[in-house]
């Protein structure tokens, strides 16, 4: 964990920033990259012109909070990553979890 979830983002172009964007993230965050989860969902824009289907991106980051500082570095990284791939406008917000709200294979994380 941390978990991505990308929109506005084709999952063929995505998977060629995948892994130099997972090693960047593991020494931002100083983990291993095998924390990290990346995904695509396919959306589709029902609202405003055509046009606004390319060249935006939203992208989620479920995680357990580290810091301002990480966050502002983590964001810049995912940023420049999918700015490669010719988007250019890019947003990302954070959603922080909680320890006591967590479980992996039914066992909370805090005990």
């Amino acid at each position: 964990m941390p978990h991505l979830l990308f929109r506005g983002v084709p999952a063929d172009k995505l998977q060629s920033v995948t892994a130099p964007l997972a090693d960047e993230l593991a020494a931002i965050c100083d983990c291993g990259t095998d924390n990290f989860t990346m995904a695509c969902q396919h959306t589709t824009n029902v609202f405003g012109s055509p046009e606004s289907e390319a060249g935006f991106a939203f992208i989620e980051v479920g995680w357990f909070e580290r810091g301002q500082q990480i966050r502002n570095r983590f964001a810049v990284a995912v940023t420049d990553a999918v700015r490669q791939l010719g988007i250019s406008e890019i947003e990302i917000v954070f959603q922080p979890y909680r320890e006591d709200s967590y479980y992996i294979n039914g066992e909370p994380v805090e005990e």
